[in-house]
């Protein structure tokens, strides 16, 4: 067992509750969620930042130590890794996400660069018995939130979707949030699909939601379709606790990625909660599959945001084409509003 102070936590590893000054030992637990500490090895001049476990954006420099965790990433415009076999002290994996996601990198976007390389220095130890020295391997179920499934009272669900990552998702959510709020409804929020980030959940409670959480608050590091089921119905029962008058929902990446989407919006149970859906695309092509996709799940979309309504181009092709509401959540947010309150309102219960 050795002690070590770490430079920086990253935000994956906020529900494992670490300090700074942590014991590792050589014994690596490899799978998923669990906490390893690594010596940066590189510099980057790109994506080279880590968001930590407060939230804010630190700059990563070779040589900081570092608390990450173990998982993978599928990202288009970012990077792909796995999760490997094994790893051992001493091993070189790489920082995947910008919550300082580790795993082994197999391709990259051009755009964010090589990913940041890291040396293992060991699994970081959690100690749950007071006063005595017996550590077990820290892993983000540890402070996870409850996965009691108890769905007393489910309010209506936005669900707020995409063609791909950095379609506008997440705007799109915390104007909806901004908007309800402002029209005297209570707010819940949460991200059901993705890899460990807290910045969007933290911008939700910002734009006015009483409570957001994401699937690494449930203590999963990244969804998959074997997963984002189950946790999307612990996300919707913990949120229905705090008795919001509705939940928006942001499924992060895409409909057509490999982060578990299609299980959660093909889902009964879920199913029956959406009340509305709010599509958000870079371009006409996309708005036009994502459409008649959604509609083979049995799932109709209210309205359309994103780039592809940057203009009257795009606007026009959402309109005369599909028949739906475009709205522009840069520009206009207000439209967006109107309708999802238009379309949630009856459903809310005072």
């Amino acid at each position: 067992m050795k002690r070590v102070k770490l430079d920086k936590i990253g935000s994956a590893a906020f529900r494992a509750g670490i300090s700074r000054d942590v014991y590792l030992t050589d014994e690596i637990v490899t799978e998923e969620g669990y906490v390893v500490a690594g010596r940066i090895l590189n510099d980057k001049s790109v994506y080279n930042q880590l968001e930590n476990s407060e939230g804010r954006m630190v700059p990563l420099k070779s040589g900081d130590c570092i608390a990450g965790v173990l998982g993978h990433r599928n990202a288009l415009h970012g990077y792909e890794g796995r999760l490997p076999e094994k790893v051992n002290r001493g091993d070189r994996i790489h920082v995947l996400n910008l919550g300082g996601v580790l795993g082994e990198c197999t391709s990259y976007n051009p755009d964010v660069g090589t990913p940041f390389e890291v040396e293992v220095l060991g699994a970081v130890l959690h100690f749950p018995y007071i006063g005595k020295r017996v550590g077990i391997p820290a892993h983000i179920k540890l402070e996870a939130i409850s996965n009691d499934l108890n769905f007393r009272k489910v309010p209506p669900l936005v669900a707020v979707v995409g063609t791909c990552m950095n379609s506008g998702k997440t705007l799109a959510a915390c104007e909806i949030i901004n908007g309800l709020v402002k029209k005297g409804l209570r707010v819940a929020a949460g991200k059901v699909t993705g890899v460990a980030l807290r910045q969007d959940v933290l911008r939700m409670i910002d734009y006015g939601a009483i409570e957001a959480l994401s699937f690494a608050d449930a203590g999963v590091v990244a969804t998959a379709s074997d997963t984002a089921k189950v946790v999307t119905r612990c996300l919707i029962s913990n949120l229905s606790r705090s008795n919001p008058d509705v939940i928006v929902l942001e499924f992060g990446d895409g409909i057509f990625g490999d982060y578990g989407v299609q299980s959660v919006l093909d889902d009964v149970e879920v199913k029956q909660w959406l009340h509305t859906v709010v599509l958000c695309a870079n371009d006409p092509a996309g708005a036009w599959g994502a459409c008649r996709f959604l509609k083979r799940l049995g799932i109709e979309v209210q309205v359309v945001a994103g780039p592809v309504t940057d203009n009257e181009v795009g606007r026009s092709f959402i309109q005369k084409r599909l028949g739906l509401t475009p709205a522009n959540a840069r520009t206009n947010p207000e439209p967006l509003i109107k309708k999802v309150y238009g379309e949630v309102k009856p459903n809310v219960v005072s």
